[in-house]
């Protein structure tokens, strides 16, 4: 399925943005690469996809939502959101 950048939690609509703008992020691990180890992404090579958390408001930890981009850091060919710590991923659509 899909999600419009609209439709995402606000927490989600400022983590998009960040992307676009290169961070600064405030996790240490968002940018790393995501290994698509669940396979629920277009299969692509390793590096390929990178992941940024999504902040989940009364969480202590960085909570189960992300972002996934696909392709150069800073011009994503493509992002997808889970609110499920990758069990299942929407395309994010203009």
């Amino acid at each position: 399925g899909t999600i419009a950048v609209a439709e995402l939690p606000r927490q989600g609509r400022e983590t998009y943005e960040l992307i676009a703008k290169g961070g600064p992020f405030p996790y240490g691990k968002d940018g790393v690469v995501f290994g698509n180890r669940e396979r629920q992404l277009p299969a692509n090579k390793r590096g390929y996809y990178r992941e940024y958390t999504v902040q989940t408001p009364g969480s202590r930890d960085r909570g189960a939502r992300r972002i996934v981009c696909g392709g150069a850091p800073r011009a994503p060919e493509s992002c997808y959101y889970t609110d499920d710590h990758y069990a299942s991923f929407r395309k994010i659509v203009p």
